[in-house]
């Protein structure tokens, strides 16, 4: 069976356990450690033992060890990207594991002997590495992961890394205590290297997508052909997009904590392991925390959620950080960890990390789903230039700020501030993403929702979806839980009302009218649903055209014969149980949702029935089964 078809786990956590993912995450894990134990460590023996580097310059080498760093990403992400898409990408890991060996080797040589410029070498050579692996990376989990597992299985990647983060952060603050931390975090890095090529010996075969791929070796043309390819699809784009921007910031903040540690916390380095073990755990709570809040679906709308608590917590993390003794000698972890203004500062951090999460992988997991399998590696290889392009955006402001006098307190203030800019601009350009983010809080803030057969509206091509119509927020509730964006076609009445009308217009809805009313605007509403239809989009009808006003389901009507006789496609009937009654439905009894009263959501089921040719679909028999899953009762 292919590894996309397979269901998808029931725990994220039981990929852990396969083959096809197992070997592949200890390979990665490994390399971030290494990556980051390097840099770390590197950056840690400059800052606070500058004296075994005559002639370097801390605050300058803290500038040009990241940015050594990311050049190869700019560099050489095109030519990865086409290698990844043309050749076997276990194949492909395994060679790059056995160069990380070599690197390593050089990393070991510069730490052995203080040597700046070997370690310098090693940085821009690891960077080589990881530029080689990063379209691998994420090619290989749509390749080996069903789409159902693609959220938990980015979870447990962006946990992985930041637990080796972690480890590799404190491995480089051995390197800045003693000469024999040093050597430790020589073998270790080495170590590493060779555990990382076993564990890539393990990792299944993926074949090629484009075996016949000519390279282009020129990076600048590819370059700028790799980033054409993203554009092709305008959600894939805005997502990179998105996902490059949280580079942007979390460049800031990771670039920051050892000068933050030092002149704003007046703490010694094994703070910053303080600080990066909070950022670390942050990261790994939000990421597995997507996989239960999504329940494996690619969950957009919780993108703006995370984008709102990276602003909330990197705004008050510039206020935590005014509120402390303005200069201290510096302090050990242990007296850091008493002081309650500290405990603020690790609980910005956590929730500014634990938000990130929740805005990172869903981003992930929508670009490697829309991405086409033939170009996937290449447009995860732009990821990769812009990801860079915007780290080195990050560390020019920093140097920007940094010279005009602001401090580093300021300058998680105006990462804040800018978060929010660029969300706006984002979501002012895809406003499904914010619109799926309200309906979905809206849903899940009243309702415990459960599904019924809702794998059975489709993952990809067209569809009509027919559902009952028992509220106002019916639509609301198929957005949040369609896997899907969905065009509804709806009373043309509704588009006069200020907000519901700018919602409808913002999610591309169908404006429709009785024929006696608006013939041409009912034409036009038959021709928008084929056109949708043909460019394989989800279209919602509700046949009854009004909403039942005793709980009872109207008749249908043959609304859906006119759009099935224009765009033959699958139909899928639909039920929404529990809304009937609600403040939200025709019932002279409405009541509040049960939550207001009683502290517990209602339960609200959408029922999804298995979906009909277009020949089996008239509005007799469709009424028959929305019937049937919508109850007698409802």
């Amino acid at each position: 069976m292919n590894h996309a078809q397979r269901r998808a786990s029931p725990s994220s956590l039981a990929l852990l356990r396969e083959r096809r993912f197992a070997p592949f995450f200890w390979t990665q894990f490994c390399g971030a450690l290494n990556d980051n134990a390097l840099k770390v460590g590197f950056t840690s023996l400059v800052t606070y033992a500058s004296s075994r580097f005559p002639g370097v310059d801390a605050k300058l080498a803290g500038f040009l060890i990241p940015a050594l760093f990311v050049l190869p990403f700019v560099l050489f992400s095109a030519t990865a990207g086409q290698l990844a898409d043309k050749f076997d990408k276990a194949a492909l890991t395994r060679f790059v594991k056995s160069f990380e060996i070599a690197v390593m080797g050089v990393a070991g040589a510069g730490l052995w002997c203080a040597s700046a410029p070997l370690l310098y070498l090693a940085t821009f050579l690891m960077g080589v590495h990881s530029t080689l692996f990063g379209p691998v990376k994420y090619a290989y989990l749509p390749q080996h992961l069903a789409e159902g597992e693609l959220v938990g299985g980015n979870g447990l990647v962006e946990t992985g890394t930041f637990v080796a983060i972690l480890a590799g952060t404190i491995a480089g603050g051995l390197a800045a205590a003693t000469q024999q931390g040093a050597l430790v975090l020589a073998a270790l890095c080495l170590l590493m290297a060779v555990a990382g090529r076993v564990a890539a010996a393990r990792v299944p075969a993926s074949p090629a997508p484009q075996p016949a791929l000519r390279v282009n070796w020129n990076p600048a043309s590819e370059t700028w052909r790799n980033l054409a390819i993203a554009r092709t699809d305008r959600t894939v784009w805005l997502g990179l997009l998105g996902i490059s921007w949280l580079w942007f910031v979390g460049a800031t903040f990771l670039s920051s904590f050892f000068s933050f540690a030092k002149d704003v916390l007046h703490a010694d380095p094994d703070v910053v392991t303080v600080l990066l073990a909070t950022f670390s755990l942050g990261i790994c709570v939000g990421s597995m925390l997507c996989e239960r809040l999504s329940r494996g679906r690619i969950e957009i709308g919780l993108v703006p959620l995370g984008s709102i608590g990276m602003s909330v917590f990197a705004i008050d993390l510039y206020f935590a950080s005014h509120a402390l003794p303005a200069s201290a000698p510096l302090q050990s972890a242990g007296a850091f960890l008493h002081s309650a203004a500290h405990w603020r500062v690790l609980a910005d951090l956590f929730l500014l990390a634990a938000f990130s999460g929740l805005y990172s992988v869903p981003l992930y997991a929508l670009v490697q789903s829309r991405s086409p399998a033939t170009h996937r590696a290449r447009i995860m290889a732009a990821n990769n230039i812009l990801n860079a392009l915007f780290m080195v955006a990050a560390a020019l402001l920093a140097m920007a700020l940094s010279a005009a006098g602001v401090g580093i307190p300021g300058l998680f203030l105006v990462t804040g501030l800018l978060n929010v800019a660029v969300a706006a601009w984002i979501y002012t350009l895809a406003p499904q993403f914010l619109l799926r983010f309200a309906a979905w809080a809206l849903v899940h803030t009243c309702y415990r929702v459960r599904r019924e057969g809702a794998e059975r509206i489709p993952a990809t091509g067209a569809a009509v979806l027919v559902c009952n119509h028992v509220s106002f927020v019916d639509a609301v509730v198929i957005m949040a839980e369609s896997p899907r964006p969905v065009r509804f076609v709806m009373d043309h009445r509704i588009f006069r009302t200020p907000l519901a009308g700018w919602l409808f217009r913002a999610v591309k809805a169908i404006p429709v009218a009785p024929a006696h009313e608006d013939a041409a605007l009912l034409e036009r509403a038959y021709a928008d649903c084929a056109a949708a239809l043909a460019q394989g989009e989800l279209v919602c009808i509700f046949p009854e055209g009004k909403l039942t006003r005793t709980g009872e389901m109207n008749a249908f009507r043959h609304g859906v014969t006119e759009i099935l006789r224009r765009a033959p496609v699958p139909v899928v009937p639909m039920a929404l149980r529990g809304l009937w009654g609600s403040v939200f439905s025709r019932d002279a009894n409405a009541r509040v949702p049960r939550w207001l009263r009683r502290g517990a959501a209602s339960t609200l089921t959408l029922a999804v029935g298995e979906p009909l040719a277009p020949a089996q679909a008239s509005p007799q028999r469709l009424q028959q089964i929305v019937q049937q899953l919508y109850g007698a009762q409802g």
